[in-house]
């Protein structure tokens, strides 16, 4: 048995020996769907610079570029379908076992995999739909795009007069408070932490694997390069996310 294989046997008894699991994801779960992270060279924050939310909030040039760079980069996102990772997600769903999805991510691939969106905390929005920045009313995208690219004014709300933004978290703009204490609930009550695709470097949210460890759950790190968390895992897998998971779920049926 090679080093690969019995890392992949100790995740699948971790995982038949759980019974609610917390899975923490990041970009590169997604980056196996063809979704480049935004960091990495060659990344979409390579090729366009984000932008602040107070720039956004203060300036009406900042919005129309902010709309812009969205229909110029939304092909990225659509054309995106879930990988064996996602699938292997939700199968845990499927068998009872997933307490919740704890993402990073803003593609909606979670949902789309067939997990609903009550067991999916969003920690910096989602990127296929937009909201109302006052009033919180939520708008598609496709009826957005039509009407912007027809004059290219910045979108307000027909309810309110609001901004309306991409559903994600801007930088400047503060974490949501709901979904921060409901990731911090189901972490304190996991009895294993999957932290996938992730760096562990962007905080607050790269806080929960340790505090999931503190307090007495199992930590399983799946990333291709290390983190700053591997020393204090009970599993470290630097391999491919999608076929190492779906092997793992797999096997931990029997």
């Amino acid at each position: 048995m090679n080093e690969h294989t019995g890392d992949i046997d100790r995740l699948a008894v971790m995982l038949h020996e759980s019974s609610r699991i917390v899975v923490f994801t990041g970009a590169g779960i997604s980056t196996e769907s063809g979704i480049p992270d935004f960091r990495s060279p060659g990344g979409l924050w390579t090729k366009y610079q984000p932008i602040e939310f107070q720039d956004f909030i203060a300036s009406e040039e900042k919005r129309r570029e902010s709309w812009r760079m969205k229909f110029a980069t939304e092909s990225v996102l659509a054309d995106a379908k879930p990988n064996k990772g996602h699938q292997a997600v939700a199968d845990l769903y499927q068998q009872g076992k997933l307490a919740r999805v704890i993402t990073q991510n803003i593609d909606g691939l979670h949902q789309i995999s067939g997990i609903p969106a009550t067991k999916i905390v969003e920690l910096h929005g989602n990127a296929t739909y937009a909201k109302c920045l006052d009033c919180g009313k939520r708008y598609e995208l496709a009826e957005i795009k039509r009407q912007f690219l027809q004059n290219e004014i910045p979108p307000v709300c027909n309810v309110c007069n609001g901004f309306i933004k991409t559903a994600t978290i801007s930088f400047g703009q503060p974490m949501p408070v709901l979904e921060m204490q409901e990731a911090e609930s189901e972490t304190l009550n996991c009895d294993l932490f999957l932290a996938i695709g992730s760096s562990l470097v962007v905080y607050p949210a790269a806080g929960f694997p340790r505090l999931a460890k503190q307090n007495g759950s199992k930590l399983v790190i799946i990333n291709r390069d290390e983190t700053g968390l591997d020393d204090i895992a009970d599993l470290v897998l630097h391999q491919e996310i999608g076929i190492s998971l779906a092997t793992a779920v797999k096997k931990s049926l029997n």
